[in-house]
């Protein structure tokens, strides 16, 4: 009810220059799908089993597994009863059910049987997608290892096929061969699609992707051969089981490797496709598509927070005694929070874009046509990178944001930052990630000196950048993607160049690489800058659009890019291209347009419709209630349902006493 919401916030909305349900019907794609988001969320919070689940707080280890789980049955239960079969929909009830946590068992469904999918036979895949989507069989991904990541190429597990038995034998010959970290394979699951070095015929045939059963699916317990088990606690997501397995000389049958595009004949022959190498990566392109889409939500949720913070946190006298000022018209703090707003709506709108861009592509390719793969494998590494990063600081920056609050279970805050955080390594550790779409973009530059067509998306990349800017306080869109394109250019034309410096002074490729790999970093962040920078533009701009609606997340485009380039200036000027007055320029506009997002700031995140359920926050509350919430959670900790705990008596008391007898 209005009357119980903080007063500050009224006001806070009350200023807002645009209608807020304008804006979220933009954000979400029409009313319609809004309404529908509205309902599930509806259905989700006054389901009666859910409002039995324990606080995430105060579990043990265990008790965090078990609810998790006990959260996947709810997901399916009303998934089924709402018959969701859509992506967004499925996303909506995941993330209200499992905010800022591991969804369940999110690795079967989201890599467990996209794999089987994808690389399966016909044959196979009606033999095993019925099995694995009752969930008679539970699936994880076993790909990382004990010493070997993102490098598959260097990983150790070994299928060796035997034509005597017509069975693969599955190993880890080494202590740094054990799978290691895959989602739930610790306790939950029991089947894995695991990467192993293909061997024949005495001969390696590098990774594939074998079914391995690990457990008795009657008793659950682990099949002979199999170690299996929990790795323990970990900064975040601990209600997942993540697990190591390693395998003692595991036999499986020959129809057990997916052979869709690549085949062991029954005398151990090996066949394959010129493309199934390539896509070896198709699960891991699309989870990485995912996680971009998904990070967006990451920082909302944190600047939803942070941002009704500011409005109801009053600080420091304006006037000697006068009220004390709301602490988001300080303006180093509309600093930190407002680039971040900024951000959660440019990267929320790149995820629906490289989203699309993988059905396109992923279309193409079950069609045999590969060409815009190696695109694709770029964008997704380097954005995935990007994104991430970008939300992670973000968070962090929230959470410092709010003081030593902050700092507090109570905040939400700390949960959201170590979903954040772990998002910068799994899937793909984020230097590693740029270095894969730096190489990619050394090789449009090769491309480009030859005078060879470039993938559209990187048309801009050439030897000649232009000389200086035409930017000027107006802050022009076309002149705004000039710069980014500059800046992006030059930085993957020093990229390469200093790869040839280095080859030519007698360095081998390895080398010479590995002494530009700071600038190859520098090159791919660039143009995933750019990449965000110009899909933002392009989707406020291109939108039809009530036009204060319109007026606001322009401001927010320009903030974000303006931001961007402030940050960064050394890579924007050092070759002259903006000149002293237009950095000067930069700076000013800079704190303009905080000034025009100022009034529009909480609307802004109330726009994301995060329910209080999701955000877990006593100091992000919808009704800004934020003192009574915080004073209500520190009564619910467990250790004040006694007043004198047993460690007093066992180790206080006796030094109390040691200390009268002195």
């Amino acid at each position: 009810m209005a009357s119980n919401v903080n007063p500050d916030l009224l006001a806070e909305r009350k200023k807002a220059t645009f209608d807020r349900e304008t804006l979220t019907d933009f954000i979400f794609g029409g009313a319609k799908k809004k309404q529908r988001r509205r309902e599930l969320k509806n259905a989700i919070f006054s389901d009666p089993e859910y409002k039995t689940l324990k606080p995430w707080a105060f579990c043990t280890r265990e008790e965090l597994n078990s609810t998790h789980l006990q959260k996947f049955s709810i997901i399916q239960r009303i998934e089924k009863t709402l018959n969701i079969t859509g992506r967004d929909e499925a996303f909506t009830v995941r993330q209200a059910v499992c905010p800022n946590e591991y969804y369940g068992l999110g690795v079967h469904s989201h890599m467990f049987i996209p794999t089987i999918e994808k690389l399966g036979t016909e044959e196979q895949k009606r033999k095993w997608l019925p099995l694995a989507k009752n969930f008679s069989i539970i699936g994880t991904y076993a790909q990382t290892e004990l010493g070997h990541g993102t490098f598959l190429r260097g990983l150790e597990t070994t299928a060796t096929f035997d034509p005597k038995t017509q069975e693969f034998v599955i190993n880890s010959p080494t202590i740094t061969s054990m799978k290691y970290w895959p989602a739930n394979l610790g306790k939950s699951v029991n089947f894995c699609v695991v990467m192993a070095v293909l061997k024949t015929q005495g001969q390696s045939h590098g990774i594939h992707s074998f079914l391995l059963p690990l457990r008795d699916l009657k008793t659950h317990k682990p099949l002979p051969g199999v170690e299996v088990g929990d790795i323990g606690p970990k900064f975040g997501f601990n209600e997942n089981d993540n697990g190591f397995l390693r395998l003692h000389n595991i036999r499986i049958p020959r129809d057990y490797m997916l052979m869709r595009y690549a085949q062991v004949s029954e005398d151990g022959t090996f066949t394959s496709s010129t493309s199934s190498g390539r896509l070896t990566y198709g699960t891991m392109l699309y989870v990485r598509a995912m996680i971009v889409n998904s990070t967006s939500s990451t920082l909302g949720m944190a600047c939803t927070i942070a941002t009704r913070y500011a409005a109801v946190r009053r600080q420091t006298e304006v006037s000697p005694g006068g009220p004390e000022a709301q602490i988001m018209d300080y303006q180093t703090q509309q600093y930190k929070l407002f680039p971040q707003i900024a951000a959660s709506y440019a990267i929320r709108f790149v995820g629906q874009r490289i989203y699309g861009l993988y059905v396109t592509t992923n279309s193409s390719i079950e069609r045999g046509n590969f060409e815009d793969l190696p695109e694709l494998h770029a964008l997704a590494s380097g954005l995935k990178a990007f994104c991430t990063g970008e939300a992670a600081d973000g968070v962090e920056i929230c959470r410092l944001a709010c003081g030593g609050h902050g700092y507090s279970h109570a905040s939400g805050l700390p949960k959201i930052y170590t979903s954040a955080t772990v998002e910068c390594t799994y899937e793909g550790e984020n230097t590693v990630m740029f270095l894969q779409m730096a190489r990619f973009l050394v090789k449009c530059y090769q491309q480009m000196k030859s005078k060879k067509r470039l993938p559209k998306t990187f048309s801009y990349i050439t030897d000649k950048p232009s000389l200086v800017s035409d930017l000027d306080s107006s802050l022009q869109f076309d002149s705004i993607i000039e710069a980014y394109e500059h800046r992006a250019a030059s930085e993957v034309k020093a990229a390469a160049q200093s790869i040839t410096f280095w080859l030519k002074a007698g360095k081998n490729p390895w080398h010479s690489n590995n002494k530009s790999s700071i600038r190859l970093v520098w090159a791919a962040k660039a143009c995933c800058h750019l990449f965000v920078v110009k899909t933002f533009i392009g989707h406020v701009t291109s939108a039809n659009l009530d036009p204060k609606v319109k007026d606001a997340l322009i401001t927010l485009c320009r903030l974000y890019a303006v931001s961007g380039m402030v940050q960064n200036m050394g890579q924007f000027s050092q070759d002259g291209y903006f000149s002293e007055a237009q950095i000067n320029m930069l700076t000013l506009k800079l704190s303009d347009l905080l000034e025009e997002v100022r009034p529009n700031a909480v609307t802004l995140v109330d726009a994301f419709e995060f329910d209080d359920n999701e955000l877990q926050s006593c100091i992000g509350r919808y009704d800004g209630q934020v003192y009574d919430a915080l004073y209500q959670y520190a009564k619910s900790s467990p250790l004040n349902d006694t007043d004198v705990l047993s460690s007093f008596h066992k180790y206080l008391a006796p030094l109390r006493q040691q200390a009268s007898k002195l």
